[in-house]
């Protein structure tokens, strides 16, 4: 028997049990049976509960990446990855195959590698939702060095403060960012932040909005000319089991910004595992989620926990009320979107425009929908489940924190 899909509540309650009395044979077999290794585990688990120091996967050799494309790639090489949905509804989606995914990573990581990154270096990645921030953040993994994504809505201060603690190398950013009808000087809060961050030694810049831009001789390059003169052969470093693969930093809401680190193989086979049964994914459905790559829910699930499964992810770049408040159910409709994962803020702003904004689309093709962030509250959920639902969605009402 498989404990990777649960098809039925009997069978939820079963694998449930199952992980809960023998969590060492339950992830032992979901992990030997999903996933590549270059070299399985000594111990499944090991914890000291009064130090709060959990390993997973002690002894194991993976790439997360190679997980993530590389072994897609013999049966699912021209199925689509990533859409990239843009923030200007009449530029036209991009679909992002396996094996192109593949092609980028890899040039990439070659990039990063002849920019002087290796295992263990941080980068701090600074972009707005387009298929680079993607790309970053898999050529980073796939060579070990730590990601730090930066949710490109942060002062220079933030980012500055977050560059400084972790040390990081580098920092991956782009000219500008579009949001809404507005347009974002990315670069100009970069260029802000490295006045007080001595660690950086290289920057990055993908072209994205062609501003005037100042560029910094001797740091500064521009990223797609790099790209366009590397290889695409590239080999992913063999990493540890509890290798860090990502450095991401709370809100700072309660206080100052705390850098969590997450490392490889638990959270591989935990969002891989998660994203399956919470959503119910099944082979060719569209899945959506709607926030930031720079958020935890971004990192696993528009990201990894997609990737992992095979499935097709859509990056969307835009916001729900551009060009109007119908854009989220546009897409929906477009896409042909399958499993839609929201927030309870997004609900409830959408909730308060005209009801006609969403009856303009039938909204056939979803099967589950989701939300995250905080715990929804009723009035949002009825709204959610019926208005876009139509009361034969589930609804997956999930939140948890960056630690955890």
């Amino acid at each position: 028997m498989s404990y990777y899909k649960i098809d039925n509540l009997e069978q939820y309650f079963k694998h449930y049990n199952k992980s809960i009395r023998e969590p060492r044979k339950f992830w032992g077999k979901v992990a030997s049976e999903n996933f590549t290794w270059y070299q399985e585990w000594e111990k499944v688990i090991e914890f000291d509960m009064a130090e709060a120091k959990i390993e997973w996967f002690v002894g194991a050799k993976v790439n997360i990446v190679k997980n993530c494309i590389d072994r897609h790639l013999a049966r699912k090489g021209e199925k689509t990855a990533i859409i990239f949905e843009p923030n200007d509804p009449t530029v036209e989606a991009q679909h992002i195959s396996y094996n192109e995914l593949h092609e980028r990573v890899s040039k990439f990581s070659n990039v990063l590698r002849e920019q002087g990154i290796g295992k263990g270096d941080r980068v701090c990645i600074y972009l707005p939702m387009i298929p680079e921030l993607a790309i970053a953040t898999l050529a980073c993994a796939r060579i070990g060095a730590i990601h730090s994504v930066v949710f490109a809505g942060f002062s220079a201060t933030a980012v500055a403060a977050r560059i400084n603690d972790s040390e990081c190398k580098m920092v991956i950013t782009s000219d500008g960012g579009f949001r809404g009808n507005k347009t974002i000087d990315l670069k100009g809060i970069i260029d802000d932040a490295l006045v007080n961050c001595p660690c950086v030694e290289k920057v990055l810049v993908a072209k994205r909005t062609n501003s005037e831009i100042s560029m910094k001789v001797g740091r500064d390059q521009w990223l797609q000319p790099l790209l366009d003169d590397a290889s695409d052969n590239n080999v992913a470093e063999i990493m540890d089991a509890e290798d860090p693969l990502f450095i991401l930093y709370t809100s700072g809401s309660t206080g100052k910004p705390k850098g969590m680190v997450h490392t490889t193989a638990g959270y591989m086979v935990y969002t891989a595992y998660t994203f399956k049964n919470v959503f119910s994914y099944e082979e060719n459905d569209i899945f959506w989620c709607t926030a930031d790559i720079g958020w935890i829910t971004g990192h696993s699930y528009i990201l990894y926990g997609p990737l992992l499964n095979g499935a097709t992810t859509v990056i969307f770049e835009g916001v729900p009320s551009y060009p109007d408040f119908s854009r989220f159910w546009e897409v929906i409709e477009k896409h042909q979107v399958t499993q839609f994962y929201t927030a309870p803020t997004a609900i409830r702003a959408l909730a308060k425009e005209s009801i006609e904004y969403v009856q303009k689309y039938p909204l056939q093709s979803l099967k589950v929908i989701g939300s995250v962030g905080e715990p929804i509250n009723e009035e949002a959920w009825h709204w959610y489940n019926d208005h876009v639902g139509g009361k034969r969605c589930p609804v997956v009402d999930t939140w948890w924190q960056t630690e955890t």
